[in-house]
């Protein structure tokens, strides 16, 4: 896909890797709107050149109202990136309001705007439509079940969709990221891949007409996987 031109929607496109691949499709010429949620990164957003339009998209009227604005746009890529872990231990006291928001962001988010855009992106001349995943849909972490889970469904719903929508000229890709530094990731100690780095291997993916972005170490867990997913399970249910 030649990006130059194209108009982009990325969702959680105010932090992180969201707002990375925000910048590097600008920097390719492309005219990009951003949605988040916080106010001064909506406003730091706009300073960098981005339409940015707030919008929680952990419910069905924020993805709605998402949806009704981009429609006014001619839509080239839609970028479903948005997204968010939650506590789910078992031995502990749950917030399920907090389980249940978590799951339509990860899960009913993508699903939706599915249903909502890809008719405008259908009718385009060349369009993408991306899904952020993560390595743990491959294989779930024990630390992190409903944030696995919905990674997961979200990989399962890209496959199916992407065999839903051959022969058009909307590309069906999903994203495949390791653990990224992120706010999200902040607790997290250990190895992280910069977001920048992460972002660039997700627009070449776009660029390449790619159907997966195996990011970083991804590559490596795709590889164990193929091989023996007991031992890719074994491996990530502690990591």
């Amino acid at each position: 896909m030649e990006i130059r031109g194209k108009v982009a929607l990325v969702t959680g496109g105010t932090d992180g890797i969201g707002l990375c691949i925000a910048r590097l499709l600008k920097e390719k010429g492309a005219t990009v709107i951003v949605c988040g949620r916080r106010t001064n990164l909506l406003a730091s957003a706009r300073a960098e050149g981005f339409e940015a339009i707030e919008a929680d998209l952990s419910s069905r009227e924020g993805v709605t109202a998402l949806a009704q604005t981009a429609t006014a746009r001619t839509l080239d890529i839609l970028i479903n990136n948005a997204g968010a872990g939650v506590d789910y231990d078992l031995a502990e006291a749950i917030d399920l309001d907090a389980v249940d928001r978590t799951i339509f962001l990860n899960l009913d988010a993508p699903i939706h705007l599915a249903a909502l855009l890809v008719p405008q992106l259908k009718a385009r001349p060349e369009a993408a439509l991306v899904n952020v995943t993560s390595g743990l849909a491959i294989a779930p972490r024990a630390g992190g079940p409903v944030y696995c889970a919905t990674k997961a469904g979200l990989r399962s719903f890209t496959k199916a969709i992407r065999f839903q929508l051959r022969g058009t000229r909307l590309n069906v890709i999903e994203a495949l990221p390791p653990v990224v530094e992120t706010a999200m990731t902040a607790s997290r100690s250990g190895s992280k891949m910069k977001p920048e780095q992460c972002a660039a291997e997700i627009v070449a993916a776009i660029e390449g007409n790619r159907q997966e972005a195996n990011v970083g170490m991804v590559k490596l867990l795709k590889l164990v996987h193929s091989i023996s997913p007991r031992l890719a399970e074994a491996i990530m249910i502690r990591f």
